[in-house]
């Protein structure tokens, strides 16, 4: 029997599909326009920004963004093509790549950081509480917890 969702689950569930379905395009336009950037480019290149050496496994980077190793394998590769990213096999084990942010991507970065940050801020934290933010963190935690639990939904055909 299907458990339908409540008034209020419907309710709920609905303003986060509009979050889901609006959000990334519009990172992405602001990006586009100001930086020709992807929202994923610059998740890759700030996730590498923070890291030791501006560097990190591919495993690692898939991880911290929330990507599939073949998704950021592909942005990987445009990035590369474009100087700002450098691959390399691991010293300590070559079945390990590691990425690593060059001064170039670094520089992209650091000019794209600033509309970025304020497009974040006016569309996701502004006129929120930090019991708001702290309410967002928990939630959007616990969600992208049970997708990682879930597993891939196609690798279950």
């Amino acid at each position: 029997m299907t458990r339908w969702l409540t008034d209020k689950e419907l309710d709920a569930w609905l303003k986060l599909a509009g979050v889901m379905l609006k959000l990334g395009p519009t990172l992405d336009s602001q990006l586009q326009r100001d930086s020709d950037l992807t929202h994923f480019d610059y998740l890759c290149l700030a996730m590498l920004s923070e890291a030791e050496d501006h560097t990190r496994r591919m495993s690692d980077l898939a991880a911290t963004t929330n990507a599939s190793l073949s998704r950021l394998s592909h942005v990987i590769s445009k990035l590369e093509k474009k100087g700002w990213v450098q691959r390399r096999p691991c010293p300590d084990s070559r079945r390990v790549t590691l990425v690593t942010l060059t001064d170039e991507g670094w520089e992209v970065l650091r000019k794209a950081a600033p509309g970025h940050v304020a497009t974040v801020h006016s569309l996701v934290f502004e006129d929120l509480s930090p019991e708001d933010v702290a309410a967002l963190e928990r939630v959007a935690g616990h969600i992208v917890e049970r997708i990682d639990a879930a597993g891939d939904l196609d690798s279950r055909c």
